[in-house]
């Protein structure tokens, strides 16, 4: 396992490699940063010819790369005409961990991103707990009560579900919870942001504005996720296996939940670790409908004014969590199914 986990490694330093590439490639192609970073009046032409010469957009896409990857020396710049230098570019490059200064807020990418990876990660794992644990109680209860009224019922929801979009679920979940509750005179639940201001980020605050992000992310989710666990259970408790422990006397509760499940489970681990690295990332539009101020809110707004280092921080931070989790999802394979070895 230690050779197969340093043999991954090294496997993953050239794909990242490639991907960097890639994504800076595209970036450069996508857009002009230098046609937002005046705000709302545009920089005049000669102003702008200068910047891209200190920030270096006149060099070759390789150069621009070898600045970012390796670094090149700190530039000054005199954006706001105050006499004093503002802060761009790269200073160590990448493989140090710079991504280099934010043209919009004028901080560290990197800081500007760690701002913002709590929020995302708090938003993400309640729902990752939330998809796994109602996912699991529904596939296995459906595997159970194969062809009852409440497998066609789940069956049904889940089509249902599963070919919503997500904006049309948050829209729909925001109308009946929100706005159709408050006219209603019931207690309703709140749309945008994570706290009220005026009640502070309370524990209690933040619980009550993820319940509508949370249901909005999960619900999909859950409906594919059952369906894959009820499908495995039902090809697991009808193999000779579990006919065996049946035979022996064991008790039904311990064959589906040790000996089944486990088993069934496999496939599902898949999904996860695939899973997993994008919910980093954010809820792109979830995060946009409900004011969530995560990961994927950031990427938008910094989208939209073509932040380079902001945006290459983010996605080469989903690469590598990419990267991770599928090393990862191999381990666990290996706990799940001890047939598997990895030599």
């Amino acid at each position: 396992m230690g050779r197969y986990i340093i043999r991954r490694v090294l496997q993953a330093i050239p794909l990242l490699f490639i991907i960097s590439v890639v994504l800076f490639v595209l970036m450069q192609a996508s857009g002009d940063p230098l046609a937002t970073l005046g705000g709302r009046r545009p920089p005049r032409s000669e102003d702008r010819e200068r910047l891209r010469r200190q920030l270096g957009l006149d060099q070759p896409v390789l150069v621009q790369y070898l600045y970012w990857l390796i670094g090149n020396d700190w530039v000054l710049i005199d954006v706001d005409g105050d006499g004093v230098g503002d802060q761009y570019g790269t200073r160590k490059g990448v493989l140090r961990g710079d991504f280099g200064n934010s043209l919009v807020t004028r901080q560290p990418a990197m800081q500007v991103i760690a701002e913002r990876i709590p929020n995302t990660l708090l938003l993400m794992i309640t729902s990752e707990i939330v998809i796994i644990v109602v996912s699991l109680f529904i596939g296995v209860y459906s595997a159970i009560k194969q062809y009852s009224l409440f497998d066609h019922i789940i069956t049904a929801l889940a089509f249902v579900t599963y070919s919503m979009p997500i904006f049309w679920i948050a829209l729909m979940l925001m109308y009946i919870f929100a706005v159709n509750f408050r006219a209603w005179g019931l207690p309703y639940l709140p749309t945008v942001g994570m706290y009220e201001p005026a009640a502070g980020k309370t524990v209690a605050q933040v619980a009550w504005h993820m319940v509508l992000p949370v249901a909005s992310i999960s619900l999909i989710s859950i409906a594919s996720y059952s369906r894959y666990i009820r499908s495995n259970m039902l090809e697991v408790i009808n193999s000779d296996y579990i006919r065996t422990a049946r035979a022996k006397g064991l008790s039904e509760r311990r064959i589906l939940f040790v000996h089944a499940l486990k088993n069934a489970a496999l496939p599902l681990v898949t999904i996860i670790g695939m899973d997993l690295p994008l919910l980093l990332g954010g809820a792109v539009v979830t995060e946009r409908i409900f004011a969530w101020p995560g990961m994927g809110r950031l990427f938008l707004d910094h989208l939209t004014r073509m932040d380079y280092p902001v945006l290459m921080g983010l996605l080469m931070l989903i690469s590598v969590a990419v990267v991770v989790f599928q090393l990862l999802t191999d381990i666990v394979y290996t706990w799940l199914d001890p047939r598997i070895r990895y030599t």
